[in-house]
């Protein structure tokens, strides 16, 4: 497929002003009121639903052995949980799984 690059610059601003319009429709139309507590009680989920979102994906279906279940990734996920479930520390339990991870590799080849 060949693409001019009007074509391209077409659908990257198309793609910013989408991204910019929406997210302007919710943080412009509330402006500087302060938002009711169940939006809040919401809005503190939404990393716990996001980072899982972004990286199951890559544990299931890791791009690296092009889908094939790796094991090595598989317990680097699992200590990342552990660790963070343990300490309550999102900087340990990543740089446990790291390590975890390049162990893994290293040890399982």
């Amino acid at each position: 497929m060949n693409y001019s690059s009007t074509a391209i610059w077409v659908v990257i601003i198309g793609l910013g002003v989408g991204t910019f319009l929406l997210r302007f429709s919710f943080l412009g139309t509330i402006g500087n009121r302060p938002l009711p507590e169940w939006v809040l009680r919401y809005l503190r989920y939404t990393p716990v639903a996001v980072l899982p979102g972004l990286v199951a994906p890559l544990v299931i279906w890791p791009a690296a052995t092009e889908g094939v279940f790796d094991p090595a990734r598989f317990l680097a996920a699992l200590a990342t949980v552990g660790i963070g479930i343990v300490t309550r520390n999102n900087f340990a339990a990543i740089v446990g799984g790291l390590v975890v991870l390049y162990l893994a590799l290293f040890g399982l080849g």
